[in-house]
């Protein structure tokens, strides 16, 4: 027993002192670990300031009911159940009941309340014995953060976010996403955590805590009233025409910023819903507004002029073994290059291009090119999708390649790719990156800035640009999109209308078109440029882009317009109109002369007179009957008027 005793005082010894340090790793390993504390990501903000994205923090309020001494428990756990009664409602008692099971259960962690905001928190850790602190009040604080949007669902998917899965896969759609590792997220702090039973864990005071730091706030090109109107169209149109999805975007003609962008997509609820961001990343043949590329193309390479007659026949034309139809019945005969675009004849453009082109196709695919239409704009926004402009050698190219990209079939592109090309136009040629964002701001110091970026300075003559600028006017006018023109604002633009999933079995049966429209406005001095499109509308409503995509376009402009207050210079107050200084002399003489006697007032405006008469020295009571100029008087000039006296006007 002895020998015994002493193997067991030897191991006792060896494991306190010589294997110690390692079986008390292994404690701390098991019960305390460093945990996160997360940075609060940084603010994403509208270009006026205001505020589009943020976090909010959120606390869990816990009590280590055991952790307190007896006599501080017992001195305030009342007062504490009359707090935590009158902020949560049960019964005082309900809590000081459970408060103590979990002393006597030596219950280390009883959550009190969770995912509270910032003001409760601060009103629950002054609540008795908890505002003693973590030792003395068993108080726990757990804080997380929660991302918010102001402005709710609209342009969600612009703004983006990041977010993951339970496999540790990360989602980083819009700005959130791009700037997010960058400049919004921060650098996250850490601290210790005890494990107290049941799974769950106490935070440690650890004077070796490291702090998180913020992230950066970010300033958006967003206008949230331009966002507004813009997201309200397009919805308001894609439940009209029951349509997939669709999108639109809104740019600064000057600048490439975008000032709205909206991307709905139809749930199988048939809500709309931020989906996906069509705009910048869904690469899709444009159809007919190409066909102001291939004119531009042709224009450039000086092979037509705008009053080249082209032969559309009688809308249906054999090319190369396949028929191209236009979709006005019996087409449109011999008409100028100018006006096949202004009805958007695909035998007009297709003839274009096919005549001047089919010997050399390189040279147009060279063209474009040349405009950058076969790269990517190079956005910030993670996701732009590729365009596609095939070209001889590639397996879709054939020898009805041609005739077909002349009216936007055989070649994708995005919708903000296409918009960049229209927003040129009406900038004087000037081909800019669309933009997001213009600022990074640590409070109100600049992290970084961000400035107009110019693609190509001129992608064509001025003698193109006028002649091509002149045809999308009066397609407003006079054209496929004349149902939109206004009187009162001007717009310039394209309609298109594309066959969709045509290749798929079944679709003589159910029709599938994406509708959209591309332009700018005012036309005299283009501010803003947008482009709407809409995927498979419901043809039994309707399916061109002059009735479905550009009354969301006229919709837009319209608001801008009259949303947009004008501010006009007075440049001098002090203008004198000779016929009024005359009447109001006389007027002025008038009321001079006669204080006590009756002037003659016929002939004066009837307000004019009434205000002669009740201003006089004598009390009168005067009775207007009719309005406009006076016709009569009850008492004749120059009588002597008396107090009390009723003078009768009147007045037609």
């Amino acid at each position: 027993m002895f020998v015994f005793g002493l193997a067991v005082m030897f191991k006792l010894l060896s494991i306190q002192f010589l294997q110690g340090d390692k079986y008390r790793s292994l404690v701390d390993k098991r019960d305390i670990q460093d945990i996160t504390i997360p940075a609060n990501r940084g603010n994403v903000y509208a270009n006026d300031g205001s505020l589009l994205a943020t976090s909010i923090p959120k606390y869990n309020i816990a009590i280590d009911a055991v952790t307190s001494q007896r006599k501080t428990f017992e001195e305030f756990i009342k007062p504490l159940c009359d707090s935590l009664s009158g902020y949560l409602g049960k019964s005082s008692s309900y809590y000081e009941r459970e408060i103590r099971k979990a002393r006597l259960n030596k219950n280390q962690y009883y959550l009190l309340v969770k995912n509270i905001n910032y003001t409760d928190y601060v009103r629950f850790r002054n609540f008795p014995l908890l505002k003693r602190g973590a030792i003395s009040g068993g108080l726990i604080v757990e804080q997380k953060t929660k991302r918010e949007f102001p402005m709710g669902s609209i342009a969600r998917r612009t703004i983006g976010y990041e977010r993951f899965d339970e496999d540790g896969n990360v989602t980083r759609p819009g700005i959130d996403g791009a700037f997010g590792l960058k400049y919004l997220r921060g650098t996250d702090g850490i601290r210790k955590k005890q494990k107290i039973g049941n799974g769950k864990w106490k935070p440690m005071t650890d004077h070796n805590q490291v702090e998180p730091k913020d992230g950066y706030d970010v300033y958006t090109t967003i206008d949230v009233n331009i966002q507004d109107i813009a997201h309200h169209a397009l919805l308001k149109q894609l439940n009209k025409y029951e349509a997939e999805h669709g999108c639109v975007v809104v740019m600064e003609v000057k600048t490439g910023e975008v000032r709205a962008i909206s991307n709905l997509g139809r749930t199988t609820k048939g809500v709309y819903y931020e989906k996906l961001n069509y705009a910048v990343g869904e690469s899709h043949e444009p159809g007919s507004t190409f066909k102001v590329m291939a004119m531009m193309a042709a224009l450039e390479d000086r092979v037509i002029d705008t009053s080249t007659i082209v032969d559309t026949k009688k809308g249906r034309k054999r090319f190369y073994g396949r028929y191209i139809n236009d979709s006005h019945h019996g087409g449109y005969g011999e008409i100028s290059a100018a006006r096949a675009l202004e009805v958007s004849s695909n035998i007009g453009l297709a003839t274009i291009i096919d005549k001047h082109y089919s010997d050399n196709p390189k040279k147009f695919i060279e063209r474009l090119k040349e405009w950058s239409l076969n790269k990517p704009l190079g956005v910030s926004i993670i996701g732009e999708g590729e365009p596609d402009i095939p070209e001889p050698g590639d397996k879709k190219w054939s020898r009805n390649a041609l005739p077909s990209m002349a009216y936007g079939y055989n070649l994708e592109l995005t919708p903000l790719q296409t918009l960049a090309f229209y927003n040129a136009i009406a900038n004087n040629g000037e081909l800019v990156k669309p933009r997001f964002l213009k600022a990074v701001k640590e409070f109100d110091e600049d992290i970084e800035t961000f400035d107009k970026e110019v693609i190509k300075k001129k992608i064509c003559s001025d003698e193109t640009l006028n002649k091509i600028r002149e045809i999308l006017k009066n397609i407003v006018v006079r054209g496929t999109g004349e149902k939109l023109y206004s009187e009162n604002f001007s717009m310039a633009g394209k309609t298109g209308t594309a066959r969709t999933e045509y290749w798929m079995k079944g679709w003589e049966d159910d029709k599938r078109y994406i509708s959209s429209f591309s332009g700018y406005f005012p036309v005299e001095n283009p501010k803003y440029s947008c482009i709407v499109v809409i995927h498979k509308p419901s043809t039994e409503v309707g399916f061109y882009g002059a009735d479905v995509t550009g009354p969301v376009f006229k919709r837009i402009a319209q608001k801008i317009y009259t949303d947009t207050p004008r501010i006009d210079e007075v440049r001098s107050l002090k203008v004198k109109v000779a016929s009024a200084e005359k009447e109001y002399e006389s007027f002025y003489k008038t009321a001079s002369t006669y204080r006590t006697i009756m002037p003659n007032v016929i002939g004066l405006p009837a307000m004019d007179a009434l205000a002669l008469l009740e201003n006089m020295d004598v009390n009168i009571k005067v009775k207007l009957s009719g309005n406009g100029v006076v016709k009569s008087q009850s008492v004749n000039k120059s009588e002597k008027l008396k107090d009390n006296q009723i003078v009768v006007l009147k007045a037609s």
